[in-house]
């Protein structure tokens, strides 16, 4: 008899709220797994803005993972992070002091699943808490943990144009140095890997539904049916 899968916990991007991500919540349900979205609100980003901690985000992040396994027989969770949401994960992961205390989910986490998460930036308020992650926890940094790092190639940045060009290629400057990158409009691809990661790089895979918006596409998002096929086999087994 196979064993059940893992239940399953998306932390959402900054600044946006769990209903943004319950359409993707239901397409990986209707595949079998038992999925949770960190209850957030657009207001629960408040208190970090400016580079602050994102303990208040931790907090909740941890609540919600208590509260699944506190319902499940499983001993750990998947962890899917959207955006900001993967370099949150990786201080949730870690044992040393954050904020208010040593959160050490490494031993809640199977695997951690990060879709177009800037892990590098060049500007100076995020890099307040990107430099303790990346100086504290580099690369796939705990052994226990499957690190799946995927990014989308989709959108060239281009300084020109319409100002949906204009953001990608800032939105790109800023995360890596370089505007005049490929990436998935938001996030560069070489930010969306780690090194000891399993990187994966999805051809035509937009940021968000948001970015689809801005850039007047059609292509899909991390989170569209046809794209979540391409990336969900590990959470399967």
């Amino acid at each position: 008899m196979a064993l059940p899968t893992l239940p399953v916990v998306i932390l959402p991007g900054y600044l946006a709220a769990a209903k943004e991500y319950e359409q993707f919540r239901d397409t990986l349900m209707d595949r079998g797994l038992d999925v949770t979205i960190v209850p957030l609100r657009s207001r629960s980003w408040l208190p970090t803005l400016g580079g602050r901690p994102v303990t208040p985000i931790l907090h909740i992040l941890d609540q919600t993972i208590k509260q699944v396994l506190g319902r499940s027989p499983a001993t750990q969770i998947n962890l899917i992070g959207h955006s900001a949401g993967g370099w949150i994960s990786r201080i949730y992961l870690g044992s040393v002091s954050y904020g208010d205390r040593q959160w050490a989910g490494h031993k809640n986490v199977r695997t951690l699943v990060t879709l177009g998460t800037p892990h590098t930036s060049q500007e100076r308020w995020t890099r307040r808490n990107l430099d303790f992650v990346n100086i504290t926890y580099p690369g796939a940094f705990h052994d226990s943990v499957d690190y799946i790092c995927i990014a989308g190639k989709a959108i060239y940045g281009q300084p020109k144009g319409s100002l949906g060009n204009w953001f990608t290629y800032q939105s790109y400057k800023l995360t890596c140095g370089e505007g005049a990158c490929w990436g998935d409009g938001v996030t560069p691809v070489d930010s969306a890997h780690l090194e000891g990661a399993k990187n994966l790089t999805l051809p035509d895979v937009l940021h968000s539904p948001r970015s689809r918006l801005r850039n007047n596409l059609t292509a899909p998002w991390y989170g569209s049916p046809e794209i979540i096929d391409q990336w969900i086999t590990p959470l399967m087994s």
